[in-house]
Protein backbone atom coordinates (compact mmCIF):
# COMPACT_ATOMS: atom_id res chain seq x y z
CA UNK A 1 0.00 0.00 0.00
CA UNK A 2 1.15 3.22 -0.85
CA UNK A 3 1.83 5.86 1.67
CA UNK A 4 -1.09 8.37 -0.31
CA UNK A 5 -3.82 5.50 -0.17
CA UNK A 6 -2.71 4.80 3.46
CA UNK A 7 -2.75 8.41 4.64
CA UNK A 8 -6.43 8.70 2.17
CA UNK A 9 -7.74 5.61 4.35
CA UNK A 10 -6.98 7.26 7.84
CA UNK A 11 -8.26 10.83 6.61
CA UNK A 12 -11.36 8.81 6.49
CA UNK A 13 -11.87 7.65 10.48
CA UNK A 14 -13.67 9.94 12.32
CA UNK A 15 -12.15 11.61 14.95
CA UNK A 16 -13.78 13.53 18.47
CA UNK A 17 -13.56 16.85 16.93
CA UNK A 18 -14.04 15.71 13.21
CA UNK A 19 -17.59 14.62 13.32
CA UNK A 20 -19.28 16.80 11.58
CA UNK A 21 -16.82 15.76 8.84
CA UNK A 22 -17.74 12.26 9.00
CA UNK A 23 -21.39 12.76 9.13
CA UNK A 24 -20.85 14.39 5.74
CA UNK A 25 -18.84 11.75 4.20
CA UNK A 26 -21.77 9.17 5.34
CA UNK A 27 -23.91 11.91 3.29
CA UNK A 28 -21.97 11.99 0.09
CA UNK A 29 -21.41 8.09 0.04
CA UNK A 30 -25.32 7.65 0.99
CA UNK A 31 -25.54 10.27 -1.99
CA UNK A 32 -23.91 8.41 -4.75
CA UNK A 33 -25.27 4.84 -3.82
CA UNK A 34 -28.86 6.13 -4.17
CA UNK A 35 -28.26 7.73 -7.43
CA UNK A 36 -26.92 4.44 -9.14
CA UNK A 37 -29.51 2.64 -7.12
CA UNK A 38 -32.58 4.51 -8.91
CA UNK A 39 -30.84 4.89 -12.15
CA UNK A 40 -30.07 1.15 -12.27
CA UNK A 41 -33.86 0.18 -11.32
CA UNK A 42 -35.51 3.19 -13.51
CA UNK A 43 -33.27 1.63 -16.75
CA UNK A 44 -34.08 -2.02 -15.62
CA UNK A 45 -37.99 -0.70 -15.98
CA UNK A 46 -37.24 1.07 -19.15
CA UNK A 47 -35.72 -1.78 -20.59
CA UNK A 48 -38.37 -4.09 -19.43
CA UNK A 49 -41.10 -2.14 -20.59
CA UNK A 50 -39.62 -2.03 -23.97
CA UNK A 51 -38.45 -5.23 -24.63
CA UNK A 52 -41.88 -6.75 -22.87
CA UNK A 53 -43.69 -4.19 -25.16
CA UNK A 54 -41.62 -5.57 -28.43
CA UNK A 55 -42.17 -9.02 -27.37
CA UNK A 56 -46.00 -8.81 -27.23
CA UNK A 57 -46.10 -6.77 -30.28
CA UNK A 58 -44.04 -9.50 -32.35
CA UNK A 59 -46.37 -11.93 -30.88
CA UNK A 60 -49.95 -10.90 -31.60
CA UNK A 61 -48.63 -8.81 -35.17
CA UNK A 62 -46.28 -9.71 -38.23
CA UNK A 63 -42.83 -9.05 -38.82
CA UNK A 64 -43.79 -7.05 -41.91
CA UNK A 65 -47.52 -6.58 -43.82
CA UNK A 66 -48.44 -6.02 -47.45
CA UNK A 67 -50.87 -4.24 -48.43
CA UNK A 68 -52.64 -3.01 -51.72
CA UNK A 69 -53.39 0.79 -52.07
CA UNK A 70 -56.37 0.48 -53.86
CA UNK A 71 -58.04 -2.08 -51.62
CA UNK A 72 -58.44 -5.39 -50.56
CA UNK A 73 -56.20 -8.03 -52.74
CA UNK A 74 -58.17 -10.48 -54.98
CA UNK A 75 -54.77 -12.53 -56.22
CA UNK A 76 -53.22 -13.21 -52.52
CA UNK A 77 -52.65 -16.51 -53.03
CA UNK A 78 -49.76 -15.77 -56.40
CA UNK A 79 -48.46 -12.91 -54.52
CA UNK A 80 -48.24 -15.33 -51.21
CA UNK A 81 -46.11 -17.12 -53.30
CA UNK A 82 -44.37 -14.35 -54.64
CA UNK A 83 -43.28 -13.29 -51.11
CA UNK A 84 -42.22 -16.55 -49.92
CA UNK A 85 -39.16 -16.81 -52.22
CA UNK A 86 -37.89 -13.53 -51.20
CA UNK A 87 -34.35 -13.86 -49.01
CA UNK A 88 -35.18 -13.70 -45.55
CA UNK A 89 -38.72 -14.35 -45.60
CA UNK A 90 -39.95 -17.74 -43.20
CA UNK A 91 -43.44 -17.50 -43.61
CA UNK A 92 -46.66 -16.03 -45.40
CA UNK A 93 -50.39 -15.83 -44.31
CA UNK A 94 -53.39 -13.83 -45.56
CA UNK A 95 -55.62 -11.93 -43.24
CA UNK A 96 -58.95 -9.75 -43.35
CA UNK A 97 -58.71 -6.74 -41.33
CA UNK A 98 -61.98 -4.71 -40.04
CA UNK A 99 -63.79 -2.60 -37.53
CA UNK A 100 -67.19 -3.84 -36.40
CA UNK A 101 -68.92 -3.90 -32.69
CA UNK A 102 -69.75 -6.60 -30.74
CA UNK A 103 -73.07 -7.09 -28.56
CA UNK A 104 -74.67 -9.20 -26.00
CA UNK A 105 -77.51 -7.77 -24.67
CA UNK A 106 -76.62 -4.45 -22.87
CA UNK A 107 -72.81 -4.68 -23.86
CA UNK A 108 -71.30 -3.02 -26.61
CA UNK A 109 -67.98 -3.03 -27.63
CA UNK A 110 -65.83 -1.93 -30.71
CA UNK A 111 -63.51 -3.75 -31.52
CA UNK A 112 -61.08 -5.03 -34.62
CA UNK A 113 -62.16 -7.92 -36.34
CA UNK A 114 -59.39 -10.08 -38.46
CA UNK A 115 -59.93 -12.94 -40.56
CA UNK A 116 -57.28 -15.16 -40.24
CA UNK A 117 -56.53 -18.88 -41.95
CA UNK A 118 -55.37 -21.26 -38.88
CA UNK A 119 -53.37 -23.19 -41.25
CA UNK A 120 -50.97 -20.52 -42.17
CA UNK A 121 -51.12 -17.93 -39.19
CA UNK A 122 -49.46 -20.10 -36.56
CA UNK A 123 -46.47 -20.07 -38.85
CA UNK A 124 -46.04 -15.97 -38.38
CA UNK A 125 -48.04 -14.99 -35.12
CA UNK A 126 -48.06 -16.56 -31.68
CA UNK A 127 -51.76 -16.35 -31.22
CA UNK A 128 -52.06 -19.92 -31.07
CA UNK A 129 -49.85 -19.77 -27.73
CA UNK A 130 -51.99 -17.03 -26.02
CA UNK A 131 -54.79 -18.92 -26.47
CA UNK A 132 -56.31 -19.69 -22.80
CA UNK A 133 -59.40 -21.56 -24.04
CA UNK A 134 -60.12 -23.34 -27.34
CA UNK A 135 -58.12 -23.60 -30.26
CA UNK A 136 -57.74 -22.34 -33.18
CA UNK A 137 -59.13 -25.28 -35.31
CA UNK A 138 -62.42 -24.00 -33.37
CA UNK A 139 -62.74 -21.61 -36.10
CA UNK A 140 -62.96 -23.52 -39.43
CA UNK A 141 -65.49 -26.22 -37.16
CA UNK A 142 -68.84 -26.17 -35.73
CA UNK A 143 -69.02 -26.12 -32.08
CA UNK A 144 -72.23 -28.02 -32.39
CA UNK A 145 -73.60 -31.30 -33.07
CA UNK A 146 -74.54 -31.90 -36.30
CA UNK A 147 -78.02 -33.51 -35.62
CA UNK A 148 -78.64 -30.24 -33.66
CA UNK A 149 -81.78 -28.06 -35.34
CA UNK A 150 -80.46 -24.95 -34.92
CA UNK A 151 -77.96 -24.12 -37.96
CA UNK A 152 -74.30 -24.09 -36.62
CA UNK A 153 -72.93 -20.45 -36.12
CA UNK A 154 -69.45 -19.78 -36.56
CA UNK A 155 -66.89 -19.27 -34.28
CA UNK A 156 -65.36 -16.44 -32.92
CA UNK A 157 -62.26 -15.73 -30.59
CA UNK A 158 -61.50 -13.00 -27.98
CA UNK A 159 -59.30 -11.50 -25.80
CA UNK A 160 -59.48 -12.39 -22.21
CA UNK A 161 -60.49 -8.91 -21.06
CA UNK A 162 -62.70 -8.00 -23.98
CA UNK A 163 -64.83 -11.37 -22.77
CA UNK A 164 -65.11 -9.58 -18.99
CA UNK A 165 -65.80 -6.03 -20.53
CA UNK A 166 -68.90 -7.97 -22.22
CA UNK A 167 -69.76 -10.56 -19.59
CA UNK A 168 -69.44 -13.81 -22.21
CA UNK A 169 -67.87 -16.67 -21.79
CA UNK A 170 -67.15 -19.77 -24.27
CA UNK A 171 -70.06 -20.97 -26.30
CA UNK A 172 -71.86 -17.88 -25.55
CA UNK A 173 -73.49 -16.46 -28.75
CA UNK A 174 -72.39 -12.84 -29.18
CA UNK A 175 -73.36 -10.23 -32.38
CA UNK A 176 -70.90 -8.95 -34.49
CA UNK A 177 -71.98 -5.46 -36.20
CA UNK A 178 -70.87 -4.13 -38.98
CA UNK A 179 -71.38 -0.43 -40.39
CA UNK A 180 -70.40 -1.14 -43.66
CA UNK A 181 -73.67 -2.72 -44.43
CA UNK A 182 -76.11 -2.99 -47.39
CA UNK A 183 -77.47 -0.18 -49.53
CA UNK A 184 -81.30 -0.05 -49.42
CA UNK A 185 -83.65 2.81 -49.77
CA UNK A 186 -83.93 3.47 -46.65
CA UNK A 187 -79.84 4.14 -46.79
CA UNK A 188 -77.37 2.04 -45.29
CA UNK A 189 -78.30 -0.74 -43.27
CA UNK A 190 -75.70 -2.08 -41.07
CA UNK A 191 -75.12 -5.77 -41.43
CA UNK A 192 -74.73 -8.60 -38.32
CA UNK A 193 -74.16 -11.78 -37.82
CA UNK A 194 -74.09 -14.41 -34.92
CA UNK A 195 -71.10 -16.07 -33.68
CA UNK A 196 -70.47 -18.04 -31.00
CA UNK A 197 -67.49 -17.73 -28.60
CA UNK A 198 -65.19 -20.90 -28.89
CA UNK A 199 -61.91 -19.57 -27.38
CA UNK A 200 -60.13 -16.62 -25.25
CA UNK A 201 -56.63 -15.63 -25.95
CA UNK A 202 -54.63 -13.18 -23.44
CA UNK A 203 -51.45 -12.03 -24.77
CA UNK A 204 -50.63 -10.11 -21.10
CA UNK A 205 -51.14 -6.69 -22.94
CA UNK A 206 -54.01 -5.30 -22.13
CA UNK A 207 -54.83 -2.83 -25.55
CA UNK A 208 -55.06 -6.05 -27.51
CA UNK A 209 -56.91 -8.32 -24.89
CA UNK A 210 -59.59 -5.63 -24.97
CA UNK A 211 -59.78 -4.63 -28.54
CA UNK A 212 -59.50 -7.85 -30.72
CA UNK A 213 -61.53 -10.44 -31.86
CA UNK A 214 -60.47 -13.42 -34.21
CA UNK A 215 -62.46 -15.37 -37.11
CA UNK A 216 -62.20 -17.56 -39.74
CA UNK A 217 -61.10 -16.02 -43.29
CA UNK A 218 -63.83 -17.46 -44.93
CA UNK A 219 -66.16 -16.41 -42.55
CA UNK A 220 -64.68 -12.96 -42.44
CA UNK A 221 -64.98 -12.79 -46.62
CA UNK A 222 -68.43 -14.07 -46.39
CA UNK A 223 -69.44 -11.85 -43.10
CA UNK A 224 -68.17 -8.61 -45.12
CA UNK A 225 -68.74 -9.31 -48.72
CA UNK A 226 -65.39 -9.59 -49.91
CA UNK A 227 -65.73 -12.32 -52.06
CA UNK A 228 -62.25 -14.68 -52.07
CA UNK A 229 -60.34 -11.13 -51.48
CA UNK A 230 -57.97 -10.59 -48.90
CA UNK A 231 -57.01 -7.41 -46.76
CA UNK A 232 -53.17 -8.12 -46.98
CA UNK A 233 -50.64 -10.69 -46.16
CA UNK A 234 -48.29 -11.08 -43.17
CA UNK A 235 -44.81 -11.76 -43.19
CA UNK A 236 -42.44 -13.76 -40.77
CA UNK A 237 -38.87 -13.01 -41.02
CA UNK A 238 -36.05 -14.20 -40.08
CA UNK A 239 -34.28 -11.46 -38.67
CA UNK A 240 -36.58 -9.05 -36.88
CA UNK A 241 -34.28 -5.99 -36.50
CA UNK A 242 -33.41 -5.79 -40.60
CA UNK A 243 -37.03 -5.47 -41.64
CA UNK A 244 -36.42 -2.38 -43.44
CA UNK A 245 -34.08 -3.65 -46.01
CA UNK A 246 -37.09 -6.50 -46.99
CA UNK A 247 -39.69 -3.74 -47.01
CA UNK A 248 -38.00 -1.54 -49.47
CA UNK A 249 -37.14 -4.61 -51.81
CA UNK A 250 -40.89 -5.73 -51.32
CA UNK A 251 -41.76 -2.30 -52.79
CA UNK A 252 -39.11 -2.07 -55.35
CA UNK A 253 -40.61 -5.55 -56.35
CA UNK A 254 -44.47 -5.50 -56.19
CA UNK A 255 -44.09 -2.14 -57.14
CA UNK A 256 -47.68 0.05 -56.92
CA UNK A 257 -50.38 0.14 -55.57
CA UNK A 258 -48.77 -2.39 -53.35
CA UNK A 259 -46.59 -1.53 -50.32
CA UNK A 260 -44.96 -2.72 -47.02
CA UNK A 261 -44.88 -1.91 -43.68
CA UNK A 262 -42.79 -3.57 -40.60
CA UNK A 263 -43.39 -4.08 -37.22
CA UNK A 264 -41.15 -0.72 -36.43
CA UNK A 265 -43.09 1.25 -38.87
CA UNK A 266 -46.23 0.50 -36.84
CA UNK A 267 -45.36 1.20 -33.85
CA UNK A 268 -42.86 3.90 -34.03
CA UNK A 269 -44.46 6.37 -31.81
CA UNK A 270 -44.39 4.19 -28.57
CA UNK A 271 -41.22 2.63 -29.81
CA UNK A 272 -39.77 6.19 -29.88
CA UNK A 273 -41.55 7.48 -26.66
CA UNK A 274 -40.01 4.20 -24.69
CA UNK A 275 -36.51 4.87 -26.40
CA UNK A 276 -36.32 8.47 -25.66
CA UNK A 277 -37.84 8.60 -21.71
CA UNK A 278 -35.22 6.06 -21.42
CA UNK A 279 -32.44 8.78 -22.31
CA UNK A 280 -34.14 11.42 -20.34
CA UNK A 281 -34.49 9.70 -17.24
CA UNK A 282 -30.77 8.47 -17.16
CA UNK A 283 -29.94 12.53 -17.56
CA UNK A 284 -31.98 13.87 -14.70
CA UNK A 285 -30.87 10.94 -12.94
CA UNK A 286 -27.49 11.16 -12.84
CA UNK A 287 -28.22 14.64 -11.52
CA UNK A 288 -28.86 12.50 -8.02
CA UNK A 289 -24.81 11.67 -8.50
CA UNK A 290 -24.10 15.33 -9.42
CA UNK A 291 -25.05 16.46 -6.08
CA UNK A 292 -23.34 14.12 -4.26
CA UNK A 293 -20.66 14.61 -5.81
CA UNK A 294 -20.87 18.03 -4.42
CA UNK A 295 -20.90 16.59 -1.37
CA UNK A 296 -17.65 14.95 -1.90
CA UNK A 297 -16.36 18.12 -3.21
CA UNK A 298 -17.77 20.02 0.15
CA UNK A 299 -15.99 16.95 2.51
CA UNK A 300 -12.68 17.27 0.65
CA UNK A 301 -12.33 21.14 1.40
CA UNK A 302 -13.26 20.93 4.59
CA UNK A 303 -10.63 18.11 5.17
CA UNK A 304 -8.06 20.13 3.63
CA UNK A 305 -8.85 23.05 5.98
CA UNK A 306 -8.88 20.21 9.03
CA UNK A 307 -5.51 19.01 7.72
CA UNK A 308 -3.11 22.12 7.03
CA UNK A 309 -1.35 21.37 9.36
CA UNK A 310 -0.49 17.58 8.26
CA UNK A 311 -0.16 18.66 4.77
CA UNK A 312 3.13 21.38 5.82
CA UNK A 313 4.88 18.66 7.55
CA UNK A 314 4.12 16.35 5.05
CA UNK A 315 5.83 19.00 2.62
CA UNK A 316 8.54 19.57 4.97
CA UNK A 317 9.52 15.73 5.07
CA UNK A 318 9.52 16.20 1.72
CA UNK A 319 5.95 14.56 -0.06
CA UNK A 320 5.74 16.76 -3.06
CA UNK A 321 2.45 18.56 -4.47
CA UNK A 322 1.88 15.56 -6.70
CA UNK A 323 1.36 13.13 -3.73
CA UNK A 324 0.11 15.58 -1.58
CA UNK A 325 -3.07 15.83 -4.53
CA UNK A 326 -3.04 11.88 -4.95
CA UNK A 327 -4.10 11.73 -1.05
CA UNK A 328 -7.19 13.94 -1.52
CA UNK A 329 -7.81 12.47 -4.59
CA UNK A 330 -7.94 8.90 -3.68
CA UNK A 331 -9.69 9.47 -0.24
CA UNK A 332 -12.73 11.03 -2.35
CA UNK A 333 -12.32 7.97 -4.76
CA UNK A 334 -12.92 5.77 -2.62
CA UNK A 335 -16.20 7.76 -1.22
CA UNK A 336 -17.62 7.79 -4.80
CA UNK A 337 -16.53 3.82 -5.48
CA UNK A 338 -17.82 2.81 -1.81
CA UNK A 339 -21.15 4.49 -3.07
CA UNK A 340 -20.91 2.66 -6.17
CA UNK A 341 -20.65 -0.62 -4.86
CA UNK A 342 -23.49 0.04 -2.80
CA UNK A 343 -25.67 1.52 -4.74
CA UNK A 344 -25.09 -1.27 -7.95
CA UNK A 345 -26.07 -4.22 -5.03
CA UNK A 346 -29.30 -2.26 -3.50
CA UNK A 347 -29.92 -1.36 -7.53
CA UNK A 348 -29.48 -5.23 -8.32
CA UNK A 349 -31.63 -6.55 -5.58
CA UNK A 350 -34.34 -4.24 -6.12
CA UNK A 351 -34.65 -4.50 -9.91
CA UNK A 352 -34.18 -8.52 -10.15
CA UNK A 353 -37.60 -8.23 -7.06
CA UNK A 354 -39.21 -5.10 -8.37
CA UNK A 355 -42.54 -7.08 -8.87
CA UNK A 356 -43.03 -8.86 -5.50
CA UNK A 357 -41.67 -5.21 -4.02
CA UNK A 358 -44.63 -3.08 -6.00
CA UNK A 359 -47.01 -5.46 -4.75
CA UNK A 360 -46.06 -5.48 -1.16
CA UNK A 361 -46.08 -1.70 -1.57
CA UNK A 362 -49.78 -1.51 -3.26
CA UNK A 363 -51.32 -3.98 -0.79
CA UNK A 364 -49.68 -2.11 2.28
CA UNK A 365 -50.86 1.37 0.84
CA UNK A 366 -53.71 0.41 -1.03
CA UNK A 367 -53.08 2.48 -4.31
CA UNK A 368 -52.38 0.69 -7.59
CA UNK A 369 -49.22 1.87 -8.47
CA UNK A 370 -49.03 -0.23 -11.92
CA UNK A 371 -52.07 0.34 -14.24
CA UNK A 372 -52.72 -2.21 -16.64
CA UNK A 373 -55.08 -0.27 -18.18
CA UNK A 374 -52.33 2.46 -18.55
CA UNK A 375 -49.31 0.92 -18.88
CA UNK A 376 -51.23 -1.91 -21.57
CA UNK A 377 -49.18 -5.00 -19.71
CA UNK A 378 -50.35 -7.23 -17.12
CA UNK A 379 -47.45 -7.21 -14.58
CA UNK A 380 -44.42 -5.06 -13.80
CA UNK A 381 -41.74 -5.64 -15.78
CA UNK A 382 -37.74 -5.25 -15.22
CA UNK A 383 -35.05 -6.40 -17.26
CA UNK A 384 -31.45 -5.90 -16.07
CA UNK A 385 -28.81 -5.02 -18.88
CA UNK A 386 -25.01 -5.51 -18.22
CA UNK A 387 -23.80 -2.82 -20.07
CA UNK A 388 -26.30 -0.14 -18.33
CA UNK A 389 -25.25 -1.12 -15.00
CA UNK A 390 -21.02 -0.54 -16.27
CA UNK A 391 -22.07 2.64 -17.72
CA UNK A 392 -23.63 3.73 -14.53
CA UNK A 393 -21.06 2.63 -12.79
CA UNK A 394 -18.42 4.28 -14.86
CA UNK A 395 -20.38 7.67 -14.96
CA UNK A 396 -20.79 7.59 -11.33
CA UNK A 397 -16.95 6.99 -10.52
CA UNK A 398 -16.20 9.54 -13.28
CA UNK A 399 -18.21 12.20 -11.79
CA UNK A 400 -16.43 11.53 -8.29
CA UNK A 401 -13.22 11.81 -9.38
CA UNK A 402 -14.22 14.89 -11.05
CA UNK A 403 -15.34 16.35 -7.74
CA UNK A 404 -11.90 15.41 -6.73
CA UNK A 405 -9.46 17.51 -8.62
CA UNK A 406 -10.18 21.13 -7.21
CA UNK A 407 -9.71 20.43 -3.43
CA UNK A 408 -6.79 18.02 -4.34
CA UNK A 409 -5.76 20.43 -6.45
CA UNK A 410 -6.11 23.02 -3.67
CA UNK A 411 -4.25 21.15 -1.32
CA UNK A 412 -1.16 20.66 -3.43
CA UNK A 413 -0.64 23.93 -3.95
CA UNK A 414 -1.04 24.87 0.35
CA UNK A 415 2.63 26.33 0.83
CA UNK A 416 4.29 24.61 4.08
CA UNK A 417 5.32 28.33 6.03
CA UNK A 418 1.58 29.71 5.09
CA UNK A 419 0.52 26.68 6.93
CA UNK A 420 2.75 26.48 10.16
CA UNK A 421 2.55 30.33 10.43
CA UNK A 422 -0.59 30.64 12.85
CA UNK A 423 -0.07 27.27 14.41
Amino acid sequence: MSYELFIGLRYLKAKRKSTFISIITFISTAGVALGVMALIVVLAVMTGFEEDLKEKILGTNAHVVVLKSSGTMEDYPAIMERLKKMKGVVAATPFIYSQVMLSTGSNVSGVVLRGIDVKTDPLVTNLYRSLVEGKLGDLERSPLPLATPEPPKPGIIIGRELARSLNIYPGDTVNVISPLGNITPLGMVPKMKQFRVVGLFNTGMFEYDSTLAYVGLSEAQEFLSLGHAATGIQLRVQDVYRTGELVRKIDRELGFPFHARDWMQMNKNILFALKTEKMVMFVILTLIVLVAAFGIASTLFMVVLEKTKDIAILKSMGATGRSIMKIFVLEGLIIGISGTVIGVIGGLLVAYNLEPIVGVVQKVTGFELFSKDVYYLDHFPSRVVLSDVVLISVTAVLISLVATLYPSWQASKLPPAEALRYE
